[in-house]
């Protein structure tokens, strides 16, 4: 059992470099934009600056299709691998260029990598995962990325571009040095090869059980692959379960990017400084970092206790009450209300945010995802769910800055808020539980007649009713036969 830990561990190393990608741009845009501190002949304009964030994320939407298209030919441990390579191009491009297109061509060549990080690693975690620490263990994913984050957030402010860059090359080049030695790869892949005797070696590595129990394992891999055989994408719209596993990954992973987690992430700096609250930016962005960071342990420690339904709904009643307090404050300063004596809110409603994304929509999207999809379409549901989820982050990327400048900061947040209150009734009436579940197990709850949650709870309350009723039917007969015999009339 602790080779499945510490193969989940080695492996989300490179969660760990692909986080700093992601708020590479909170300590470095203010430097670019900067005419004492940039690398180019002159300060970057906002539209420049729009570019160099939008282009990782829209390089996010073309890199599940790479890698996961390498995970099913090579393997999930060398698509892992080789998810390394761009990030250990792009960080010395972007130390030494002194061209805003060479900064665009770097920030897209990370975001290849970014989308293969994001589909490759919950598939790989769940796979070599058992079923009782399949959530833990596919949560603990964003242990590593708010670390990576809260690096960015620590060391960008404070060292050249420069050296920032050469710093974050270190990271990738470490975890190819470990995961190559300490990694393993998918039992599933190899059986889906047909390499048995490499599966129960793997089996053997992972779990330590004794020979009866691998074997068993190993059965149940190789009648579950056999039964779905190969398949595609389209194959998901053959089956009613495959479509909706497909909009509950799709529809959890859109109200992930529109509770606007990348506007808060690459623009962090930029909003405490427009908001104009009393700290440094700075600061502001370092406690950010310090709070996602903490609170990113909260989810594999509860998660196979209170299951994914309930902190998905907890994580977005947080989510809606901090940016609509935030986007209130937001309104009041841009109408030139006073905001001096409140000046502590726009910190205290971001830290809100981001401890309840963190305890849901953060890492459970993609936990979900990882669980929802059996072996033969895994990896192409897998990339397109990611490249719709980055296609949206593009979106936010690119234009966030250019509507709170138009609508205002407040609205904007609002925005966010009220898409945070439509994935209440989706995750309540639609997502299914999948908590202490096999993967079988949720396939046949997806497959199922009542295959929705809303369904299932209306059932169980019918069910309630109809028993109820019948419970005082028979109590109502047995009381009338009771009185029927005591007269003498039987």
């Amino acid at each position: 059992m602790s080779y499945t830990y510490l193969g989940a561990f080695t492996g989300n190393l490179v969660t760990f470099a692909t986080a700093t990608s992601l708020t590479w741009t909170s300590p470095i845009l203010p430097k670019l934009e900067s005419s004492e501190k940039t690398p180019f002949p002159k300060a970057l304009t906002s539209e420049e600056a729009s570019w160099i964030s939008a282009l990782l994320p829209l390089g996010a939407v073309f890199g599940p299709f790479v890698f996961g298209f390498l995970a099913d030919k090579i393997g999930r441990k060398y698509s892992l691998l080789s998810c390394a390579i761009p990030y250990i191009v792009s960080y010395p491009l972007l130390a030494f260029s002194k061209t805003s297109v060479l900064y665009y061509v770097a920030r897209f060549i990370s975001g290849l990598a970014v989308g293969g990080v994001f589909t490759v690693i919950p598939m790989y975690v769940g796979e070599i995962s058992t079923d009782s620490n399949r959530g833990a263990l596919g949560s603990s994913m964003n242990c590593f990325i708010t670390s990576g984050l809260l690096f960015s957030y620590i060391v960008g402010p404070y060292v050249s571009i420069v050296l920032f860059n050469l710093i974050l090359t270190v990271f990738p080049v470490l975890f190819l040095m470990l995961f190559v030695i300490l990694g393993t790869e998918s039992p599933h892949y190899y059986v889906s090869k047909e390499q048995h005797d490499m599966a129960r070696t793997v089996l053997h590595k992972l779990r330590g059980y004794q020979d009866h129990v691998v074997d068993k394992e190993l059965l149940e891999i190789q009648a579950k692959i056999k039964e779905e055989g190969n398949g595609t994408f389209l194959d998901i719209f053959k089956s009613r379960g495959l479509i909706k596993a497909f909009i509950i990954s799709v529809g959890l992973l859109a109200f992930q990017q529109f509770s606007g987690i990348n506007a808060v992430l690459f623009y962090a700096q930029t909003i405490f400084k427009e908001a104009g609250t009393s700290l440094e930016p700075e600061i502001c962005s370092i406690i950010l970092g310090v709070v996602q960071f903490a609170a990113s342990f909260v989810t594999p420690l509860v998660v196979e206790r209170l299951g994914r339904k309930v902190l998905l709904l907890v994580s977005a009643a947080g989510m809606i009450i901090s940016e609509a307090v935030l986007g209130t404050y937001g309104y009041l300063k841009d109408h030139d209300h006073d905001v001096s004596s409140i000046s502590f809110l726009p910190i205290l409603c971001i830290i809100l945010y981001i401890i309840t994304y963190n305890v849901g929509y953060g890492p459970l999207p993609w936990t979900i995802m990882g669980e929802l999809f059996p072996s033969n379409v895994k990896s192409a549901a897998s990339s397109v769910s990611a490249a719709i989820c980055w296609f949206l982050g593009f979106l936010i990327a690119k234009y966030f800055k250019n509507i709170s400048d138009s609508i205002g900061m407040g609205p904007s947040f609002w925005i966010f808020s009220a898409c945070c209150v439509m994935s209440v009734p989706f995750c309540l009436l639609y997502v299914i539980e999948t908590k202490g579940k096999s993967l079988q197990e949720i396939q046949d709850i997806l497959n199922s007649n009542e295959n929705t949650s809303g369904c299932v709870y209306m059932g169980t309350i019918y069910e309630k009713m109809e028993r109820h009723a019948t419970d005082r039917l028979g109590c109502e007969t047995k009381k009338n036969e009771s009185l029927y015999t005591s007269k003498g009339m039987g």
